[in-house]
């Protein structure tokens, strides 16, 4: 078993046993994941989870995934406190939100890139000084439109 949740040599109680005020066995399923030096990391688990919830799940899970259950539990744990309605759902919503807008600026800013691009190409193209004004811009939309999927995300 792992000793990370007790110093060398002395048995001092994992954080959930310091919490919950009870004597911390030798095979205490909770010392290897919450040390006495992170007593945070115990409590809002605990807060949100229950610490009898938590002793089942671990119990339940093969010994090489409890390490990242304690620490998904943690991510969530915190989240929950910080937005107990909506937990991590509610910051991964956010972020995919800033992933959209972000898209969204990108596509206008490439877009530009090929307008640009067409105006400084136009006046040195012999066969545009022969074209109305606005059938230049209806050549940009149309160059724009036919790269919008392809070289646009080569820019």
């Amino acid at each position: 078993m792992k000793e990370s949740g007790r110093k060398q040599g002395a048995l001092s109680p994992c954080a959930a046993c310091k919490l919950l005020r009870r004597r911390c066995a030798q095979d205490c399923v909770f010392a290897p994941y919450f040390p006495a030096d992170e007593p945070q990391k115990f409590a809002s688990v605990h807060k949100v989870f229950g610490a009898s919830n938590v002793n089942k799940m671990l119990q339940e899970l093969p010994e090489h995934q409890r390490s990242d259950a304690v620490s998904s539990m943690v991510y969530e744990a915190n989240a929950r406190v910080r937005d107990p309605v909506y937990g991590c759902v509610g910051a991964i919503s956010s972020l995919q939100q800033q992933i959209d807008s972000l898209q969204a600026q990108l596509a206008l800013a490439q877009a530009e890139v090929v307008h640009m691009r067409m105006r400084q190409v136009s006046p040195s193209s012999s066969s545009s000084h022969n074209l109305p004004a606005n059938s230049m811009d209806h050549m940009v939309d149309h160059h724009h439109q036919a790269n919008i999927g392809g070289s646009l995300w080569s820019c």
